[in-house]
């Protein structure tokens, strides 16, 4: 069990994962707040993330936070420092999964770029 936290998953609380820096916006809830606050991600890990959240919390606050393509993770405050907050994740992600595009399907695609994606047909030669 982990001292600091008092999690029973030590590994989510651990820094060596490897960290995708990246820019993304996200939904931050807290379990005793009302209101949802939007934060800026600045890295991302299987285990946690960091975000820039001008907020006052407490480690160790359960919350869950929104990520575009993966949906709700639930987790806990593992630190807070001026502007930022570290987050680690109840449960691993992917985080490749958070830099995949919303919502686009081969028929959201416009016709010109439908065409460039299909296989090129095979070319016939002629004898002369």
């Amino acid at each position: 069990m982990n001292d600091l936290l008092n999690i029973d998953n030590p590994a989510s609380a651990k820094r060596g994962n490897n960290r995708d820096s990246l820019l993304l916006k996200a939904v931050l809830r807290f379990a005793n707040v009302s209101e949802d606050r939007e934060v800026r991600i600045r890295n991302l890990s299987a285990g946690g993330l960091m975000a820039e959240a001008p907020l006052r919390v407490a480690r160790g606050e359960p919350v869950e936070i929104h990520l575009r393509s993966i949906g709700w993770i639930s987790g806990h405050v593992a630190w807070v420092t001026e502007g930022r907050i570290g987050i680690a994740f109840d449960h691993p992600i992917n985080p490749m999964d958070a830099r995949k595009p919303v919502g686009q399907s081969e028929l959201d695609m416009p016709n010109y770029l439908k065409k460039l994606n299909e296989p090129a047909a095979p070319i016939k030669y002629r004898r002369l």
